[in-house]
């Protein structure tokens, strides 16, 4: 942000999540201002305002969303909420920022769509993994500058440390978290756009499993997706097995695969070998590239308090972000439930 660019102000409202943490984080490293917060769960805004003491607490989201000083609003909110909590940010002159998923139905991404039409205002989703993975992000500017040629298929991998005995209730409920796919899965669909160019894209087949929860019938602990897009093709897995031996939680990983080369990118762990995360292996027509990226600028947070001020796409495009959620549900809607 620049010196004569104003600042700009930010509220959350709902944090039953925790990706709300890196959420108020990224825009308070661009230099947004945060005005205020308000959760109805005593506990999570205790633990909360603790961590971010310059937040004032609200007992009405009226009190942010009627302030006409903030000018976007963060949620993470139970992920059922989120997309009418999207539409009444939008409908009150303000822009928006979800946590994923973003919706969990498409009746609501129509709704959002038809009023983000209405309004000009701008319905941000933060994929993280994406957004705030210095390597993924590292990947997007090596595909840029053409070091693997043409992308042609992605493969996104997306595990995940079930915690069982930590999760709320919602998150044991379908028809409040969405599903596998609408879910976890919308972060590899937003790559696979990312990284293949894609503007049009179909589901070309999905399935869901429950294979190791049974006392819970409403999660789904697998999901696959294949992808079909104009500018490439895309391979999702994504599941709630990671063991507890490892020392993170989920080995995430993304392989770009191009005409000249490919990418992969291990997100969150090399598992036996170099420790920590943000490990990215290029190989090309010349060798075997190792690179650390845990150094690498994101640029998420500054674009989009840039685009809140200029009226401007350059975080993420808006159809970008629809389409993403739109694969994600589509895949869930449509997926065949595996034995």
């Amino acid at each position: 942000m620049t010196n004569n660019q104003p600042v700009v102000r930010f509220s959350v409202i709902g944090i039953n999540h925790d990706h709300i943490n890196s959420q108020v984080n990224l825009l308070l490293r661009a230099g947004a201002e945060f005005v205020s917060v308000y959760a109805q769960e005593p506990d999570l805004l205790q633990a909360f305002t603790q961590k971010f003491p310059q937040a004032r607490a609200v007992s009405d989201p009226r009190q942010i969303l009627e302030d006409p000083s903030i000018q976007l609003v963060l949620s993470a909110g139970i992920p059922a909420e989120r997309a009418p909590l999207g539409i009444r940010v939008m409908q009150s002159g303000k822009d928006y920022m979800s946590d994923k998923p973003g919706f969990t139905s498409l009746a609501q991404l129509a709704e959002a769509r038809k009023v983000q039409r209405e309004t000009g205002r701008i319905y941000s989703i933060c994929y993280s993994e994406r957004f705030e993975n210095p390597a993924t992000v590292r990947a997007g500017e090596l595909v840029a500058q053409g070091r693997i040629g043409k992308v042609v298929q992605t493969v996104g991998l997306g595990p995940h440390r079930t915690k069982l005995p930590t999760r709320p209730a919602w998150f044991f409920i379908k028809e409040q978290y969405g599903g596998i796919l609408a879910d976890i899965a919308s972060h590899q669909c937003d790559q696979f756009l990312f990284f293949t160019g894609s503007t049009e894209a179909d589901v070309v087949s999905s399935s869901v499993a429950n294979y190791k929860h049974p006392q819970y019938p409403e999660l789904e602990d697998f999901g696959q997706i294949l992808l079909r897009g104009n500018g490439g093709n895309g391979y999702v897995r994504v599941d709630w097995y990671t063991p507890d031996g490892l020392n993170t939680w989920g080995d995430g990983r993304l392989t770009i695969l191009g005409t000249e080369g490919y990418i992969e990118a291990r997100k969150n762990v090399d598992i036996a070998g170099r420790p920590g995360g943000n490990h990215l292996f290029v190989v090309d027509q010349k060798g075997v590239e190792y690179i650390d990226c845990n150094d690498v600028f994101l640029p998420y947070g500054q674009q989009l308090v840039s685009d809140i001020v200029n009226r401007t796409e350059t975080a993420m495009p808006q159809a970008h972000c629809f389409l993403a959620s739109e694969l994600a549900l589509k895949a869930e809607a449509q997926a065949v439930r595996l034995s």
